[in-house]
């Protein structure tokens, strides 16, 4: 099959993603995970995936999650730092184990997305979309676009400082939590569990050790505002993060069936999973819902996520904060397609303190996927702020990521990397 008209039709394209993208962010509610705006998105997707698209179905399903647990992390690692910092002039073995205790909820929670607290949050229900354009005759292969629906909670300190001054904050806290649990650890060798004062009891004779607590208290402020890292009460419009990647598959269905074109052994999906910003639970959910399907034939996955400045068109080889493969046929695709239509790609990676994209549950859950993102990993002002608006998208990505997305089928389906 010759896609050559549709890539040169990538304006157009672009054009109706911010036309449709601007809609959802101005006539629907916020779209924070589990909520009923991010339900009207699902249902209206669907709704566009059948009657403009041309899919046989688009069915919105439902899951149980508890997202306030994705940052709710914080107010447990947070808080047992903090008592660890007070505890520790007095039994230092107590200090180091609210610390080890404090940064492995936050590893298991944020580091590898498990749902280690979840159960300490209120359980609300969220929403994905499976559409599916079958080909004329018999399903030879498979390939799903996927994107997230769900905007995020705005993170101030991105907003005020940008994401040198976001991450600078996260980093001093880490430190600050290490430094105490140095000490604590040298206050425990040194024979001191039970507390860092002389032998004889006296808070006259600090020590070193305890000069140099004294001197940790400037991380005291830092680990504080960490309470605030996120604004539960402010949701972004996620006009980029994540509408941008729903939108890219969509407007590929769109353009095909504009164009009459029909497959004849490729079958066309997308995939919209909700709640990624909850720690990809919707694609989590997504996968163990259709755990044992769509193996009959090679499936590919793409999975978009902010799809904004071209120059930073990336397929991500690894996710989840470096710790999850992808699939190196379908990034090698993506790539060699971007290649073939001269659209500047890189090769990169999800790194750590990056997150993930949703192509990290589909990779972890068996599934071959790929995660392709248009955005700077050291984070813009835009990235979960108030200016990730649809009067702030990037035409020009926008089109360049479709074009090698519309490239990328036209060689899968003529039987690239199966």
């Amino acid at each position: 099959m010759d896609l050559s008209k549709i890539i040169n039709k990538k304006d157009e394209a672009a054009q109706y993603m911010i036309d449709e993208i601007t809609h959802i962010c101005k006539d629907f509610e916020t779209r924070s995970p589990g909520t009923k705006g991010e339900l009207q998105s699902c249902e209206y997707m669907a709704e566009v995936l059948k009657k403009d698209c041309g899919c046989d179905y688009a069915e919105v399903e439902s899951f149980k999650e508890n997202p306030g647990s994705f940052f709710g992390w914080i107010y447990f690692t947070i808080t047992f730092v903090l008592l660890a910092i007070a505890l520790y002039f007095v039994a230092p073995v107590v200090s180091a184990i609210l610390i080890v205790f404090g940064l492995f909820i936050a590893f298991m929670q944020f580091g590898l997305y498990k749902k280690f607290v979840d159960r300490f949050f209120p359980e609300l229900t969220g929403h994905n979309v499976t559409a599916i354009k079958k080909p004329t005759g018999e399903v030879k292969r498979r390939i799903l676009f996927n994107g997230h629906p769900d905007a995020a909670w705005e993170w101030p300190v991105n907003y005020a400082l940008g994401g040198v001054g976001f991450e600078g904050h996260a980093i001093i806290c880490g430190i600050g939590a290490v430094y105490y649990l140095v000490l604590s650890i040298i206050a425990c060798v040194n024979d001191r569990a039970i507390g860092i004062f002389s032998p004889e009891g006296s808070f006259s004779d600090w020590d070193l050790w305890s000069r140099l607590a004294i001197g940790g208290f400037v991380f005291i402020p830092f680990l504080v505002g960490l309470y605030w890292m996120w604004n539960k009460n402010r949701i972004v419009d996620g006009a980029n993060d994540n509408l941008s990647g729903c939108y890219m598959g969509i407007a590929i269905l769109k353009a095909l069936k504009d164009e009459g074109i029909e497959f004849e052994n490729t079958e066309v999906g997308v995939i919209l999973t909700g709640s990624e910003e909850a720690g990809l639970r919707g694609s989590k959910a997504w996968c163990e819902a259709h755990k044992g399907e769509f193996q009959d034939v090679p499936t590919f996955i793409i999975s978009y996520d902010t799809i904004f400045d071209p120059k930073y068109l990336m397929t991500n080889y690894r996710d989840l904060n470096g710790t999850v493969k992808a699939d190196k046929d379908v990034s090698d695709l993506y790539m060699e397609a971007a290649k073939a239509i001269n659209v500047p790609c890189k090769k990169g990676w999800v790194p750590p303190l990056g997150g993930a994209t949703d192509s990290a549950a589909f990779a972890q859950a068996g599934f071959r996927a790929t995660g392709i993102t248009g955005l700077n990993h050291k984070l813009e002002n835009y990235y979960h702020t108030r200016r990730d608006t649809y009067d702030n998208m990037n035409p020009q990505g926008l089109a360049n990521c479709f074009a090698a997305s519309v490239k990328a089928l036209e060689m899968f389906d003529n039987g690239a990397k199966q």
